[in-house]
């Protein structure tokens, strides 16, 4: 399994399509742990161009602050998991919490 997380300022940017890097975390399923961790910068942000580039990267799961319901929607397509309503807190302690199935969401920031 691999999540994608979009990061600004080394915490989780609240909109996804205006992030620095995605943080792209390997994980053990079988141990539920990181098994290892990547940064890379994304593309320039125009629609559709971002779930393509996280599908090639091999994501099966993002977790963002915010997305809007266009990009949902590709993702939902590309058979990759979406969890808004995240906080902006380090995107580690973030797959951590999601691992322990202890995270816990708000409301999608984003309203495109």
């Amino acid at each position: 399994m691999k999540i994608a997380l979009p990061v600004a300022n080394n915490q989780l940017c609240m909109h996804f399509g205006h992030c620095e890097v995605f943080e792209f975390y390997e994980i053990d399923e079988k141990e539920r742990k990181i098994a290892g961790k990547s940064a890379l910068t994304p593309p320039p942000h125009e629609p559709g161009v971002l779930p393509r580039w996280i599908k090639e990267q091999g994501a099966d799961l993002v977790i963002a602050g915010g997305m809007g319901a266009s990009a949902q929607n590709l993702f939902h397509q590309a058979g990759i998991k979406v969890i808004t309503g995240a906080s902006a807190v380090n995107p580690g302690e973030i797959v951590e919490s999601y691992l322990n199935n202890s995270l816990k969401t708000g409301a999608n920031t984003c309203d495109h």
